[in-house]
Order: C-alpha cells, then sequence, then structure tokens
C-alpha cells in the first residue's frame, strides 16, 4: 500500500509541475505576443515575427478620387488636391474618362451613384485639437487589431447575440460636450438631430503600420450617421463594393473609391456609402500619427416608440449627457 500511494504521490506532483510548466509556457507566449491581432488580421509588430500578411493587403488596380466639394467622383488627382473650385474643374474628365481614360473593371454605374459623403475640413482650430490630444493622451490606450490602439466609451456590446447593456460606460470626455453641441448646430454638418450614444478613439501609427479592413459598420445597434473627427494628421478613407455574399471575404477588390481627410476635418458617412460601400483606412495611407474619434448613434430598432430596448435606450441617453467620462477600460468595480 505504501508502495502505490507513493506512486500516487509522484504521479500527482509530476501532473501538476506540468500544469505549472505549461501555465508559464502560456504566460510567456503571451508576454512574447507584440499586438492584439487575431485571425487574418496583421501589422508591422506581429510581421516582424513571422506573422504573414493577408492578400487584402493588396491595393485595388484602380483607386479613383472623390471631391467632397463637388460631390462626384473623379480620376482627376490635380483637381481634387487643389480644393476643386467651382464651377468642377474635372467635369469632362470624371467619369465619362474613368481612370487614367479606361474603366476596365470598375462599375461605372456604381461610380456615379456613390453619395452619403460629407467632409467639413477645419472643424476644429489647431488649439482644439492640441487640447483633445492632450487630454485623452492622459488615459490609458489599449493595444487594438491591425496596430490600432484604442479607448471605448459606450456600451457594452455583443453583436452576435444582439444583447447590449450599460457595462461601464460613465459618459463622453468632458471635450465632447462642445464638439456634439458643434456639430448639432453647425448648418452644413446637417446634424441637428444627432445624439450619439458611443464614441470610439483610435490611434494609428506608420512604426505599427496600423489600418482597418474593409468592413460594414454594425446596423442593428448603430444608426445611419458615422461621424468621425480626423485628428493628427491627413490621410485618406477609402470605399470599395463588398465582395460578393458566396465569395472570399477577403478578395482584392477591382476598384475603390479614396475620399481625402485633412486633419482636423469632419467626416459625415451616411446613405450610399453607408450601406452599400465597405470602408477602410489603408497602411499605406497612414503617414504619421492620427486620432480618429468616431461617434455612433442608436438605429431604428432601438429609437422606435415601441422599441423592446426603451430601457436601456434611456439609461443610455441619460449617460450620454454627462461629460465627465473615462474609458471604459479603465472604470474600476
Amino acid at each position: 500500500h505504501s508502495i502505490k500511494l507513493s506512486i500516487i504521490i509522484h504521479s500527482i506532483d509530476h501532473m501538476i509541475m506540468l500544469l505549472i510548466f505549461r501555465n508559464d509556457d502560456i504566460d510567456m507566449a503571451h508576454e512574447a505576443k507584440p499586438c492584439e491581432c487575431k485571425g487574418v488580421r496583421t501589422c508591422l509588430l506581429c510581421e516582424a515575427q513571422g506573422a504573414v500578411p493577408k492578400k487584402i493587403a493588396q491595393l485595388p488596380t484602380q483607386r479613383f478620387l472623390y471631391c467632397h466639394v463637388c460631390s462626384r467622383v473623379t480620376s482627376n488627382r490635380e483637381g481634387v488636391e487643389d480644393g476643386c473650385s467651382e464651377p468642377c474643374p474635372h467635369a469632362q474628365s470624371s467619369l465619362a474618362r474613368g481612370d487614367r481614360g479606361s474603366q476596365q473593371g470598375a462599375d461605372s454605374t456604381a461610380l456615379r451613384e456613390f453619395s452619403g459623403v460629407m467632409v467639413l475640413p477645419e472643424f476644429v482650430s489647431e488649439l482644439e485639437e492640441a487640447a483633445i490630444i492632450e487630454q485623452i493622451d492622459g488615459w490609458d490606450w489599449q493595444d487594438s487589431q491591425s496596430g490600432r490602439c484604442k479607448q471605448d466609451f459606450g456600451p457594452k456590446v455583443n453583436f452576435k447575440r444582439k444583447k447590449v447593456k450599460v457595462g461601464n460606460f460613465n459618459g463622453f470626455p468632458e471635450f465632447s460636450q462642445w464638439l456634439v453641441q458643434r456639430m448639432q448646430t453647425t448648418q452644413e454638418a446637417r446634424l441637428s438631430d444627432f445624439i450619439p450614444v458611443e464614441q470610439c478613439h483610435l490611434d494609428y501609427s506608420p512604426e505599427r503600420g496600423s489600418a482597418i479592413d474593409p468592413h460594414f459598420d454594425d446596423t442593428w445597434l448603430w444608426g445611419e450617421r458615422l461621424v468621425t473627427l480626423n485628428l493628427l494628421s491627413d490621410t485618406i478613407l477609402t470605399f470599395q463594393p463588398p465582395p460578393p455574399a458566396d465569395g472570399d471575404q477577403f478578395c482584392d477588390a477591382a476598384f475603390e473609391i479614396m475620399v481625402p481627410l485633412p486633419r482636423r476635418s469632419l467626416v459625415v458617412v451616411e446613405g450610399n456609402a453607408r450601406y452599400q460601400w465597405h470602408h477602410a483606412i489603408r497602411r499605406q495611407d497612414i503617414s504619421s500619427r492620427r486620432i480618429a474619434i468616431t461617434l455612433r448613434e442608436l438605429g431604428p430598432d432601438f429609437v422606435s416608440a415601441d422599441s423592446p430596448f426603451a430601457d436601456v435606450r434611456e439609461r443610455l441617453f441619460d449617460i450620454a449627457q454627462q461629460f465627465k467620462g473615462i474609458p471604459i477600460s479603465m472604470v474600476r468595480p
């Protein structure tokens, strides 16, 4: 009996040691991972350790430009970059001529019907931009996927199960009060009835190879208008047709539309651009640090009079009127 007991104890000790070693290996592997990329998503940090970039990182063969002044797609780079005075200087060289005289591979009807993007340059001043950055850089940034870092202010959501609750949402940052008020009172923005309940900060860096893949924003919880303030550097917001429902999610697009976003500009995405086109930020279009502040409103299922989510909606509206909030990741029980 003493021999059997000794064998059992030895076996238990061996199992415990294996578990300890395995946990140490897991911890070391976690510590060694330089980013939060998962699945097919990669950044320069994990690619330096052997991760293979996905095919979607390749640029489409045709990239058209969108002029926010003329509200049309064009292939005339110079016209767009020069500001597009009225009347539109590239009226004869836009869709009728296509990309350098050819629209092969591009859907000219889709290009002509592209709409729903509004860009308001210089929406905040240099001093206001500096004050915003100073405040948000005083909080912790969380590593996110594809080389981004993030700060979230909003509800806790399970999109797959369609469940939402207040969670750690404790209000928006102090600067959001005047920012939202300016959105609502700027006539050109057409946002007088815009009531955001979620604010997300994304930090893009060329050193990390930051990007965000072509995607649709959720349409169950979030409403039609996506409103983003672009800070610290110019960039390009790209739109491309979504892949076929039965096709490869990460297949290359034949063409895409580039919407230049100047530093300190506000961009509103709605309608056709919101629901018919994937939008993205390409790694190649991040030349220096960029901060994106995106605000979202509730969708029709939440704002209707007979909504089953009326209780959580009212709680979110109440909290969203408080402007002393911190990122939900920093809230301690």
